[in-house]
C-alpha cells in the first residue's frame, strides 16, 4: 500500500497497534512482535486522515530550537513532580483500596506513566505542566492497573468509579500532551 508519508515500524512486547508523530515530523508505527503487515497496513489506512492532519500541524508549527534544560532545573521538576505524585499516589491508592511499590519519575518520550507488574508507578516529570485533573487522571489510571492489568472495560470502569468525567482529561493529554514537551 502506498501512503502520502513514510513511516517506520517498531516492534515490541506491546499488545496494540499505535501511531506516533513525532516533533520533528517522522511517522512511527509501534507493533507487537509478528503483528501481520497487512494489519499495519490497514490500521494505517483507517488512520490516515488523523496522521495527515498532524503531520501537517508538526511541519506548519516546527519545534523551535531552545537551548537545553539545565541539570539544575531539571532536577527542580524531578523534585516537584516526585512530591506531586506521591501525594496524588497515596490519596488515590486509599480511594482505590490498592497498594503500589516505589515511585520513579522519569522523562519517558512515548509514555506519560506505567505501572509494573510488581506494582512500581513511573510518572513523566514532564506532567506538572498539564492541568490538575489531567495528574489526576493519569495517577488514577496507573492505579487502576493494581486491580485490571489491561486496558478492558472492567480496567475502565474502575478509573471511572474514581474520576467520573476521566474521558475529558484522557482527551486533554491526546489533543494537547505535544504542549507538556515545549513547556520548559
Amino acid at each position: 500500500m502506498h501512503f502520502p508519508f513514510s513511516y517506520e515500524i517498531i516492534y515490541s512486547r506491546r499488545k496494540t497497534v499505535a501511531i506516533q508523530i513525532t516533533r520533528d515530523g517522522k511517522v512511527r508505527i509501534r507493533a507487537p512482535y509478528g503483528c501481520p503487515r497487512s494489519f499495519i497496513d490497514s490500521f494505517i489506512r483507517s488512520k490516515e486522515d488523523w496522521v495527515v492532519k498532524h503531520l501537517e500541524k508538526a511541519r506548519s508549527h516546527p519545534s523551535p530550537s531552545r537551548p537545553p534544560l539545565s541539570e539544575e532545573k531539571r532536577k527542580h521538576y524531578v523534585e516537584t513532580a516526585r512530591a506531586v505524585f506521591t501525594q496524588k499516589a497515596a490519596y488515590y491508592a486509599r480511594i482505590m483500596g490498592v497498594t503500589y511499590g516505589r515511585i520513579s519519575i522519569r522523562e519517558q518520550k512515548t509514555r506519560w506513566g506505567s505501572c509494573s507488574s510488581a506494582g512500581n508507578l513511573n510518572f513523566n516529570w514532564r506532567l506538572i505542566f498539564a492541568p490538575e485533573a489531567v495528574l489526576d487522571y493519569v495517577v488514577v489510571h496507573e492505579l487502576a492497573h493494581r486491580k485490571e492489568m489491561n486496558h478492558s472495560r472492567a480496567f475502565y470502569a474502575v478509573v471511572e468509579s474514581v474520576l467520573p468525567d476521566y474521558r475529558s482529561s484522557r482527551k486533554w493529554l491526546r489533543d494537547h500532551g505535544d504542549t507538556l514537551w515545549e513547556a520548559v
